[in-house]
């Protein structure tokens, strides 16, 4: 009986272990996706990372700021045309998964333009709502 229960409970961390991991790539992949909307100037389908909420949380130079649509007309402001927004690379320095449904991610961020190179980190909330990774917080700086 004790081998049966301890092959339970290394079965269910196991279980545990991997849903973890294939949560892990499923967030960067969500990450990916929008580094190349981003790319293809596409702030709309860039958006499709972020949780469609009056509660999304950007907070940039600026502040803190609420809404996707916000986020979205802000972004708008800030990267008009393609040309601002330039070639976005990431460098992901972490996934951290908080809980079985919420993330933290941690990277820095690098626009390559025409005339200039900026460049910043950001720290991420990332929940997973009706199955689907989205941010719910983002911190750039």
């Amino acid at each position: 009986m004790k081998k049966i229960m301890v092959s339970l409970l290394f079965f269910m961390a196991t279980l545990s272990v991997s849903a973890q991991l294939d949560d892990k790539v499923l967030i960067l992949k969500l990450l990916e996706d929008q580094r190349q909307a981003w790319n293809r100037g596409d702030l709309v389908d860039y958006m499709q990372g972020y949780s469609k909420s009056d509660s999304l949380l950007f907070v940039g130079k600026n502040g803190p700021q609420y809404g996707w649509e916000t986020t979205l007309t802000n972004y708008r402001k800030s990267y008009p045309d393609k040309k601002t927004m330039g070639f976005l690379s990431f460098d992901i320095k972490e996934v951290r998964m908080i809980s079985n449904d919420h993330a933290f991610v941690l990277g820095a961020w690098h626009l390559k333009r025409e005339k200039d190179d900026p460049k910043g980190y950001f720290t991420l909330i990332i929940k997973k709502i009706r199955g689907e990774w989205k941010v719910i917080a983002d911190h750039s700086s």
